[in-house]
Order: structure tokens, then sequence, then C-alpha cells
């Protein structure tokens, strides 16, 4: 009899690389999304500097080569992977000095950096890892622990004023109308942090960063909603409902905060229905805090403790893995 010789139509590689899911890989990475972030900010950083001059730049250098430093030398001495090229750690940078007023001394601006980059993000493994926003916990350490200096804001024009936050919180609403608020929105109202003087400026960023799809509507829109829909339902000292809600949302860093910094990836929820919970928890603690609170801005504080609550909206609006609950009956059967 003949031997049977089976011949293979196919032929294979020699070799085949076998490696664990996911599969599917994208063009994307994190120095492209990081500067796309940066490339957002451009526009509010630049009229920052044109309003309150060099120091504002040089604040936001110094902050950026910290943040740069610190990642590095924590990286080389913990010989882990050195990834400042990711541009993360010159996010936290900008992110950092847009948070501060001008006047800020520059050492103080490193002891931030310190905090945010050491404290905040590598201590707890790096990028990815933290479980509060760095920028922020670093701003909130600063305010805690410098309040005097955080609060001094420049004298433009050589007439020093309140912030319009600070006006809605002390209940001067006279200043109130309707060319006030287009003014905030605009940025002819040069008072408050580096960041936070042009809403409209701040906006366009966040809309670049939609279009680029590095971030979704969910959690900005949630924020900024709730904001909106409290203050105009619930304005303060007898203000006009539609002016005052403008007011609110155009003061302070609420922008700045819902679009950049409510959005961070590693410490917001992952899940469509989490992100737009988490955007009403951080609009319902800002407005919170700037009705009741001691301070005049709660943004930062709201998003800090929603970062807090970002595993528990996970666990809860994560999707039921098909067939989950019929297997369990089973095997109770």
């Amino acid at each position: 009899m003949e031997e049977n010789k089976s011949v293979c139509p196919v032929e294979f590689p020699e070799a085949l690389t076998v490696a664990p899911s996911p599969h599917v890989r994208h063009g994307e990475n994190t120095r492209g999304i990081m500067l796309d972030v940066i490339i957002a900010l451009m526009p509010a950083l630049i009229y920052g500097i044109f309003v309150f001059g060099y120091r504002a730049l040089i604040l936001t250098l110094v902050s950026v080569a910290s943040c740069v430093f610190f990642e590095w030398g924590f990286q080389r001495i913990t010989k882990r992977p050195v990834t400042v090229t990711d541009l993360s750690a010159a996010v936290t940078g900008v992110l950092l000095a847009l948070n501060m007023p001008s006047t800020l001394p520059i050492g103080l601006i490193v002891v931030g950096a310190f905090f945010a980059i050491i404290v905040v993000k590598q201590i707890f493994g790096g990028i990815g890892k933290n479980i509060v926003n760095p920028a922020l916990a670093a701003r909130v350490f600063m305010f805690l622990s410098w309040p005097s200096e955080m609060a001094g804001y420049p004298a433009l024009d050589g007439v020093a004023s309140a912030t319009p936050l600070a006006s809605l919180k002390s209940g001067d609403l006279s200043a109130i109308d309707f060319g006030d608020a287009v003014r905030m929105f605009l940025g002819v109202e040069k008072s408050g942090v580096i960041g936070e003087i042009s809403v409209m400026l701040l906006l366009a960023g966040g809309i670049y960063l939609l279009v680029r799809r590095v971030i979704t509507w969910h959690i900005p829109v949630s924020y900024l909603a709730t904001v909106a829909v409290i203050t105009l339902i619930f304005p303060r000292n007898g203000a006009d409902n539609f002016l005052f809600m403008l007011a609110e949302l155009c003061a302070g860093g609420l922008v700045l905060a819902a679009f950049f910094m409510a959005t961070d990836y590693a410490t917001s929820p992952v899940t469509k229905l989490g992100r737009i919970i988490f955007g009403i928890i951080c609009g319902l603690v800002t407005v919170f805090i700037r009705y009741f609170g001691a301070y005049n801005e709660g943004a930062s504080f709201a998003i800090l403790i929603a970062n807090l609550l970002v595993y528990y909206i996970d666990k809860f609006t994560r999707p039921r893995v098909f067939g989950a609950k019929r297997k369990r009956k089973e095997a109770e059967r």
C-alpha cells in the first residue's frame, strides 16, 4: 500500500508572534494626546501672558521645567523608565501655572510642581495610576499652605479689585449686568488666575479637544449644565436669574476645570453614564462650596472629591457582561 501523505495547501511562517490583547492598534499615543492638550491651552495661555505680562510667562516656564525635572529625577533615582518625552509632565506644568496668580513667588510654583509630580503622581506609580488630578491637588495644597500668596491678584491699570467670583461670594451683586457677563466671557475682565481670564478662548480650546476626540462631551457638558441649572433656579440675594447664571459660569476657573482637568483620563470614569454622573457631582459640589463654603472657587475641591468616587462610579455603571446573570443562576442551582 502506498503511504498516505497529507499535503497542506497553506504555508505558515516559521515563527508566529503570540501576544495578549488588545490586538487592535491605533496611531494615537500619550504624546500625541498631550500635545493636543497643550495646543488647546495655548490661546488662553498666550492671552494670560498678554494681560499679566512677562511674569506670567516666567511662572509658566518655571512650572513646566520643574515638573519635567522632578519627573525625570524621580524616575532616574528609582530606576524606572524615563517618560518625560510623553509630555504629561509638561501638561501638568502648564495647568498648574494657569491655576496660579501671576504674582505668586517663583519658589512656590517649584514647590507646587514637586507636590504635583512626586507626591500625587509618581509615588502612586506614574501616569495613569494617580487617583486625583496632580495640578488641582497641588493648587489646593498651596492654597491651604499659602492662602495670602495664592489670593494675591495683581493690580491692573493701577487699580486693585476683587475678582468677579469674590464679588459674587461676598454678595456684592451690583456689578452683575449683561455687559459684565460679556466682558468676562471675552476676557476684558482682567482679574484672577492666569488661565481663567477669557472663557471664549478656553471654550475654543475645549472645542478643539472635542473635535480631535481627545475628550468627550459627557463631563464638561454635564458639569456646566448642572451649575447652570442650579444657579438659574436659585440665584443669590435676589439677583436676576439669567444674569446670575451667566456670571457664575463665566467667573472663576469653571470652564478651565470642566474641559481640561475634570476630563483627565486617569481620574475620571470610563463609562459614558459614569462620566455624566461624574460631571453632575462636580457641578453640585462646586455650587455648594460657592454658596455655603469659605472659598470663592469650588471647582478644584469639587473635582478632587469626585476623583475619589471614580472607582465606585465605574463599578456601578459598567455594562453587565452578556450572559453573566444567567450563568450565576445556573451555578446556584
